[in-house]
């Protein structure tokens, strides 16, 4: 039953998400470039702002670039750093109170991906200020006059969170609840590779994985958009393809660095017009099931998904890996799709994946198929799989690749 309701409404998710206002902020790019924001805010007329981050960030003095550009600028700014782990309730419920006590035009959101979704929800119930915290919580949040607006300086290079629409915020129950806001206002993103330019391998790569996968499954998406965003998409994986492993033997090259975060924002561009596919819909059960890294999950979906369907989608693979300079048009469709997939593949053993076996326990293959599933029908996949199919894919991500802890 199901597997007719998702076939009946496969299309459906890529109808709704054109109906979505998106973001088009302005974006500065540059190492260093965080600096700007001062300029930023004075060009859109902002005289207050709150500065929303994480606690190891601010520890890390790497909100002291901005704070000194808004103080040059004539900004009055408050600091709010509470954020220490995933967005949740009482962290909403802090930054719209501080919010409206420094009586801000804008948020300035420095942060991944948690920081970025507590701000787009603060954003949001800062205009709703009747609504309580809990009840923002919701599949569609709309607010009519649009949030408040945002100017999001990313510090990695994977989620693209600084434009998608979406927000996951952990419920008064402990549950995840993925919101998309409706309405949401960012009006400048800031992609500065100082940010990343000490992350941890593991963290970059990782993050490069994940904005990878963004890219293809926005390639791979039964969604049709224009032109630019298939370029966007496209250029995406090839960013990745080429960055990533200068980036694993010189972790300080700005170049790489800087390019990363630029394939990451395509990344969230894809998601925003093309959505993803059923290699995050395995991702977050498996990494939810196991409490396996985003990335990392991703990285143990991915080839085993992409191989499977592949068939319904490998003219746009094939002409992925043409504009990769992965083949040329003397090769077929086919060859030209395995080689996509063989480069992906390389990329993913040269960023330290290993083989482990056996970690998925027979007895949550039914529970995780039903959460696939139902994940699933967020998404644009081209295709839509079986329970067979997908306890197939179980068997084989089972032996597969699982990241190295740390």
């Amino acid at each position: 039953m199901l597997y007719i309701l998702r076939s009946l409404i496969r299309k459906l998710p890529g109808v709704v998400i054109k109906a979505v206002p998106l973001p088009d902020p302005d974006t500065v790019s540059g190492y260093g470039s965080r600096d700007r924001v001062g300029e930023l805010c004075r060009k859109n007329e902002f005289k207050r702002v709150l500065l929303v981050t994480d606690r190891t960030i601010f520890s890390l003095g790497l909100h002291e670039k901005i704070t000194d550009s808004l103080a040059q600028a004539g900004i009055f700014y408050t600091v709010f750093s509470d954020i220490a782990g995933e967005p949740d309730l009482t962290i909403v419920d802090g930054g719209r109170n501080a919010l409206a006590d420094c009586k801000a035009d804008a948020i300035i959101a420095l942060g991944g991906g948690a920081v970025m979704d507590s701000c787009k929800m603060i954003a949001a119930g800062g205009r709703l200020i009747k609504r309580k915290s809990g009840t923002l919580l919701q599949k569609f949040l709309f607010v009519r006059k649009k949030t408040f607006p945002i100017i999001a300086v990313p510090t990695t290079a994977g989620t693209g969170a600084e434009i998608t629409v979406g927000a996951v915020v952990t419920n008064a129950k402990g549950n995840k609840v993925a919101t998309v806001v409706v309405g949401l206002d960012v009006r400048a993103v800031i992609l500065d590779s100082e940010l990343t330019i000490k992350a941890p391998k593991g963290i970059t790569c990782a993050c490069g994985i994940d904005a990878l996968s963004h890219g293809l499954e926005g390639v791979a998406a039964s969604v049709r958009v224009s032109d630019d965003d298939m370029k966007k998409s496209m250029e995406c994986v090839r960013l990745v393809l080429k960055n990533l492993p200068v980036l694993i033997n010189e972790p300080a090259n700005a170049d790489a660095r800087q390019n990363m975060c630029l394939a990451a924002h395509y990344g969230g561009n894809a998601i925003n017009k093309q959505l993803a596919g059923y290699v995050h819909a395995f991702a977050h059960s498996i990494g939810a099931k196991y409490h396996i890294p985003h990335g990392n999950a991703i990285a143990i979906s991915l080839l085993p998904v992409m191989d499977m369907q592949k068939g319904k989608c490998m003219k746009h693979l094939a002409d992925l890996s043409r504009y990769c300079a992965l083949a040329d048009d003397s090769v077929s469709d086919a060859d030209a799709c395995d080689k996509l997939l063989d480069a992906i593949r390389e990329l993913i053993a040269m960023c330290g994946f290993d083989d482990r076996k056996d970690f998925i326990a027979a007895s949550d293959y039914r529970s995780l198929a039903h959460a696939i599933a139902w994940d699933s029908i967020n998404y644009a996949p081209p295709i839509v799989m079986s329970n067979r199919q997908i306890y197939a894919l179980l068997d084989e991500i089972d032996r597969k690749q699982i990241a190295k802890e740390g």
